[in-house]
């Protein structure tokens, strides 16, 4: 928000700090379900140890977005709330099944992740809304999740393309299988590589055919950062290297 006011595209009468909520501060590994509130910031999602051996994929996004002093301040929440197509932590938040609680003057009300996004910079919440917490289901022995993107430089870049994987094995079969895809679309992309992918073999054959199918589920744009061809492109070897990397945390977390 104090970037938008900053530039001059938005115009405040007041600008609220919601950090001093505590619901917007929780940060709980439950027996069925981790809590995460919305002003969390980056640094305590991979500092956690536990948080960070269950959820990995969020590790991946999360330390990655801008630098230290952004990630000392900002968390998933407000980069899901930004709903830029290009968010490093929206991929990861849809391929861990997270399901959003907004608070408002009607009540609360939950959106699947994959749902909150509605355009490019905007969202479900309504005028008076606020995401209050994320919540996603604890991952089960054999789960796997992985967060890559491109970008010109390494640091405090905006993706090219970024594409986040998770799936859950029985033994070398893929039981469920979730990969979502960013800045390839106006929003991001649950892509249909994961449906592709139940119940088969994690092999490299499988992977490559779901890279192929995220490729086609790709709708890019081209701009001064990439072509609409390369786009596509990357989604197949991002989503290759990230299933492959699923697979592999996977195997070790069973």
């Amino acid at each position: 928000a104090l970037v938008m006011v900053r530039a001059g595209r938005w115009e405040l009468d007041a600008l609220v700090d919601i950090k001093h909520i505590p619901e917007t501060n929780v940060l709980e590994l439950g027996s069925s379900e981790f809590r995460m509130g919305s002003a969390v910031a980056c640094y305590r999602v991979y500092e956690d140890e536990q948080v960070a051996a269950k959820f990995p994929g969020l590790v991946d996004s999360a330390s990655i977005i801008g630098g230290i002093q952004i990630q000392s301040r900002a968390g998933l929440g407000g980069n899901l709330c930004n709903a830029s197509p290009s968010g490093d932590g929206i991929g990861a938040l849809i391929v861990h099944n997270t399901t959003c609680v907004i608070a408002g003057p009607n009540g609360t009300r939950e959106v699947a992740a994959e749902d909150f996004c509605t355009g490019p910079g905007r969202s479900v919440l309504e005028d008076g809304e606020f995401l209050v917490e994320m919540k996603m289901p604890m991952p089960q022995k054999g789960f796997g999740a992985a967060y890559e993107r491109f970008t010109p430089r390494n640091e405090m870049d905006i993706a090219v393309a970024g594409v986040a994987s998770s799936v859950q094995l029985d033994g070398d079969t893929i039981v469920s299988a979730r990969v979502a895809l960013a800045a390839v679309g106006p929003t991001p992309i649950l892509s249909s590589a994961g449906d592709l992918l139940a119940g088969k073999e994690a092999t490299a054959e499988n992977i490559s055919a779901a890279a192929q199918a995220a490729s086609a589920d790709a709708s890019p744009i081209s701009d001064m950062r990439g072509t609409a061809e390369q786009r596509i492109h990357l989604v197949g070897v991002l989503t290759r290297r990230t299933l492959e990397r699923a697979v592999e945390r996977a195997r070790e977390n069973n």
